[in-house]
């Protein structure tokens, strides 16, 4: 299994201890008490939705070993569901290996949690110990901000992208107007001003222009940006730019990535093989191999460089396109209540795809 980089993480204390989000954070008076103490293994229930999908065969048998001749030594955390329920919020490699032991009881710290505060210190547990691949973080994090965001994982998707071609929109109309403000500036006229005040000045104006746009709503992107400073791994830019690709890899190498048999790097270079058979087979001869990525770009230039070119054929999008645009027009489906919900999601794919360029 393919071990990440260790890293500082900005995460300090115990998992039973919220980093400072500002969601997060109550006054001292209303924070909720955490208890500690031992339940039963059958009455805690996993979460619905979790950080962390796959878990590695052979790590989870060593702790099974462990747990059979020292028991649970780290408590679950988990917070009261009523009746005596209680659902798990960290933890669940131990709670598997009780299960697979058959433990009766199980330390626990017991804490009441909202659900975004639930997933997310499930999120920081799996970040913290570096448990998560780069698939399951990424997916984690967009489950995160449609928690904070009250939306569903496509409407985030669709936001980033928004707020990426917003930012990429703003820093090339400042250049142009910084780059056009020199022209115009005679440097040895004493009435016009530096060229810092009007750098400042068109930094204002991009802040204000971005401050009113009507595609990209103020309040998300600062509940986005504050996510991300909490969670202090990468900006929302850089996640946007670097990470949303990646769900949209072949499911093949998703599946490698998940399994953590294969790195991102080396991921990216075998999904650009487009004969997915070739692709397949260079992917297992990848990991069986444990080839370098230099040696992964060699194999692929080695079995495509005789390829013959494809024949073309006549490229008919453009000209769908441009008739489901009319007819959607024509027959204002944002009028209609039971097209309208259809046509949004189909709006944020687009979005979305035009975001991955």
């Amino acid at each position: 299994m393919i071990r990440r980089k260790q890293t500082d993480k900005p995460f300090g204390g115990q998992i039973t201890t919220p980093p400072p989000a500002p969601w997060l954070s109550l006054p001292d008076a209303e924070q909720p008490a955490a208890t500690e103490t031992t339940v039963k293994l059958e009455d805690i229930a996993l979460p619905q939705h979790q950080p962390r999908r796959y878990f590695d065969p052979q790590a989870l048998k060593e702790l099974v070993e462990s747990v059979k001749l020292h028991g649970i030594l780290q408590p679950l955390l988990v917070r009261p569901l009523g009746g005596g329920k209680y659902e798990l919020v960290a933890g669940e490699r131990r709670y598997r290996a009780g299960q697979e032991v058959k433990l009766e009881t199980v330390p626990v710290v017991v804490r009441e949690l909202s659900d975004d505060q639930a997933f997310q210190l499930a999120l920081i547990e799996n970040l913290q110990r570096e448990d998560l691949n780069p698939v399951e973080e990424t997916e984690g994090i967009l489950h995160l901000l449609a928690i904070r965001l009250h939306c569903d994982v496509e409407a985030v998707k669709s936001l980033l992208y928004r707020m990426k071609n917003a930012h990429s929109k703003d820093e090339e109309q400042s250049k142009d107007s910084l780059n056009e403000s020199r022209k115009n500036v005679s440097p040895n006229s004493e009435e016009t001003e530096s060229l810092d005040n009007i750098s400042d000045n068109l930094n204002e104006e991009t802040e204000s222009r971005r401050n009113v746009s009507p595609k990209v709503d103020l309040e998300q992107s600062k509940t986005v940006q504050q996510v991300f400073e909490s969670l202090g791994l990468m900006n929302w830019l850089s996640f946007t730019t670097k990470r949303l690709p990646l769900l949209n890899l072949p499911e093949e190498i998703l599946m490698a990535l998940r399994e953590g048999k294969l790195e991102y790097t080396k991921a990216q270079a075998l999904a650009r093989v487009k004969d997915e058979e070739l692709r397949k087979e260079l992917l297992s001869l990848a990991i069986t191999n444990d080839w370098s990525l230099s040696q992964i770009k060699e194999q692929i230039q080695a079995n495509t460089s005789s390829e013959p070119p494809s024949s073309k054929t006549p490229n008919q999008i453009p000209e769908r396109l441009k008739d489901i645009t009319q007819r959607i027009k024509k027959r204002q489906l944002w009028n209609i209540p039971s097209k309208q919900k259809q046509l949004v999601n189909l709006l944020n794919k687009l979005e979305a795809l035009l975001g991955d360029e």
